[in-house]
């Protein structure tokens, strides 16, 4: 590859995970104000019915996209080009109005086996945003098979920005308006939609302006004929790309039908059993400013394990992977942990009561199977082996199918949490039996896991002494904003602590630090202190 174009792809990956790590961050933190206005039974009509959209978005942001890009980077000539556009726009089409019909005709169905039959305008509203991927796909695939990230990015943000301004307009309404429950989450999903819409608008405008094209989409049928064998290509390559990517996002679709019907199969009221997966769904916002970490690391290492894949050089590769294993792991293990610890305050000070602390307390350590499984997906993913991760994927989600409903029948939503870990173990447990030896040599090398361990348990024993004094000196759930504060500094004191035990310890190399966002400034801070 060209130095000029391995520099462009280069550029527009970090572009474009700049702009994920945005819209990652923003669909956490909405998901807070949210559940504080419309309140758990409220919250759980939104995640409900959330997985739903989350599945086309998978589709239309990363599986179809991804497929296509590939398609059109191979080709050399703006016709041939056009021409993949074509033969891929039909199929997209079938697919998208395919789910539409399945979605919006049997809503009524979709919603009886959630266990809540009400929640059918909800899930009619958020099913057109099917029709939303052959131009989102079309599109994205297009320009990023062009290496011009900056479009996909920046309909990314707008529309994430866009749909989270709806959302918080509708549990506004819900306060002021009165609407109910069902009624704020199906203007919520409309946000989904509107959001939608306008990433076309603007990626219809980047075509304009750099192409000079208008309504590129015009030029297409779908009547365009297709061979067998590209349209099992096309199933085949770009549903396991979504795959790959929507895990989360499968995990949370099997929560949906099953953990409110296992509720009620245990004896729990309906509506009992719908405010218990309220409060389950608070663990995603955590989880989802757990991944955030994850998302940033895979900014620093990905570009970096493709560019020694193209560049053939298997030394660089390894050393960068293994690297990347060993920091992801670290960090994320000290994230799931910390959030564990802290769990009282934060659930006082984000959602207003103490309800079900130990499933949000299990739920949490998801952040640090979910960042070491994206860190193995993504080193197979610089070196385009896909079919490991679709193993692994499914192994999971076999796993997890069965305990949700049996679990949760036992122990209730603590046993959806404890589901969602053992699936989450299997995948990460195929990963690393599927990777290379010389990869997985991480764990042990240069004592990791020990050092490792010793530096967990020095954040945890100051952490637990940290919120005894606390817990001695003030009522922390006699206010929200004074537990807020003891959970930030908790945050704080627990990664200055981490932080500083890693360096003591070197639990990175001097090479592994300086790899970090703001690494070489932690370990000068770090030492000076030492000093």
């Amino acid at each position: 590859m060209p130095r000029n174009q391995m520099k462009v792809m280069m550029e527009g990956a970090a572009i474009l995970t700049v702009a994920s790590f945005i819209a990652k961050l923003l669909s956490a933190l909405y998901r807070i104000p949210l559940q504080n206005i419309v309140g758990d039974e409220g919250f759980y009509v939104y995640q409900q019915v959330y997985p739903i959209y989350g599945v086309a978005m998978t589709f239309a942001l990363t599986g179809f996209p991804q497929f296509l890009s590939k398609l059109v980077a191979s080709q050399i000539s703006p016709k041939k080009k056009q021409q993949v556009l074509q033969q891929t726009y039909p199929l997209l089409c079938l697919s998208a109005i395919g789910l539409w019909l399945l979605t919006f005709f049997f809503s009524r169905q979709l919603a009886a086996l959630m266990g809540d039959i009400a929640l059918q305008p909800v899930i009619r509203m958020v099913s057109f945003t099917f029709l939303l991927m052959p131009p989102l796909s079309l599109y994205r695939g297009f320009f990023q098979g062009n290496f011009l990230m900056v479009p996909t990015a920046a309909s990314q943000v707008i529309e994430q920005l866009l749909r989270v301004s709806i959302i918080l307009l509708a549990a506004l309404s819900f306060s002021h308006l009165s609407l109910t429950v069902y009624q704020t989450g199906t203007l919520a999903m409309f946000g989904s939609l509107a959001g939608g819409l306008v990433a076309v608008v603007i990626l219809m405008y980047y075509d304009k302006k750099i192409y000079g094209i208008n309504y590129r989409l015009s030029s297409f049928s779908i009547r365009t004929p297709v061979t067998k064998k590209f349209a099992w290509r096309f199933f085949s390559e770009g549903g396991l790309l979504a795959l790959y990517s929507g895990l989360l996002i499968l995990f949370q679709l099997i929560d949906s039908f099953l953990v409110i019907n296992s509720l009620v199969a245990r004896g729990d009221s309906v509506y009992g059993a719908k405010l218990a997966k309220g409060i389950y769904d608070r663990g995603q916002p955590f989880v989802q400013l757990g991944l955030v970490i994850s998302t940033s690391l895979s900014a620093t290492f990905l570009p970096a394990l493709t560019k020694y894949v193209v560049k053939k050089e298997r030394k660089h590769l390894l050393s960068s992977a293994k690297t990347y294993l060993r920091v992801t792991t670290a960090i994320a293990t000290a994230a799931s942990l910390g959030l564990a610890l802290l769990m009282p305050y934060l659930n006082f000070a984000l959602f207003k009561d103490q309800r079900d602390l130990r499933v949000l307390t299990v739920f949490v350590f998801a952040v640090a199977l979910l960042s070491i499984i994206q860190a193995y997906q993504s080193i197979a993913q610089s070196r385009n082996r896909f079919s490991t991760a679709f193993k692994a994927a499914l192994a999971g989600l076999l796993i997890k199918l069965p305990a949700t409903f049996l679990l949760t029948l036992h122990w209730g939503t603590l046993g959806a949490s404890w589901a969602t870990i053992l699936g989450l173990m299997v995948i990460l447990v195929v990963l690393y039996k599927s990777e290379e030896k010389a990869i997985n040599a991480f764990w042990t090398e240069q004592a990791f896991i020990k050092k490792l361990t010793k530096c967990l348990l020095a954040m945890s024993v100051i952490l637990l002494v940290f919120l005894l004094i606390s817990g001695y000196f003030w009522n922390l759930y006699h206010s929200r904003l004074g537990a807020l504060l003891l959970s930030l500094t908790g945050v704080a004191l627990g990664a200055a602590v981490f932080i500083k035990t890693a360096i003591y310890w070197h639990l990175f190399s001097l090479r592994e630090w300086l790899m970090l966002p703001l690494g070489a400034k932690l370990l000068r801070i770090g030492e000076k202190n030492e000093n």
